[in-house]
């Protein structure tokens, strides 16, 4: 009915594999982010982890103008990194998955 199943167990490894892969690879892969007219520079990787954050001496002067414009930029730099991780993880996911039937009836 399933065909190979050892065939299809060893497809699941090497999907399974490729999205170890990929999630290493995406430690490399730097995002980054530019708020408040570029006094402010936000680097994450496309895991979501924050590598570095420039702020310009001059917003250092007032802290919650500081505390906005820092929320903001974060958060644009981490929902690009999760855009990038989400494909990224989807292809690697899919690439290695084995033809089951019937499995398309869930699409």
């Amino acid at each position: 009915m399933f065909g190979d199943l050892s065939g299809m167990m060893d497809k699941l490894k090497q999907a399974q594999q490729k999205v170890e892969e990929t999630k290493q690879r995406l430690n490399t892969v730097l995002i980054d982010e530019n708020g408040a007219d570029g006094k402010i520079k936000v680097t994450v990787t496309a895991n979501r982890e924050v590598k570095a954050i420039s702020i310009d001496e001059s917003l250092l002067n007032d802290a919650e103008e500081l505390e906005d414009y820092l929320i903001l930029t974060v958060n644009k730099a981490l929902k690009r990194a999760g855009e990038i991780n989400e494909q990224e993880m989807a292809i690697a996911a899919k690439s290695g998955m084995p033809n089951i039937p019937a499995m398309d009836m869930f699409k």
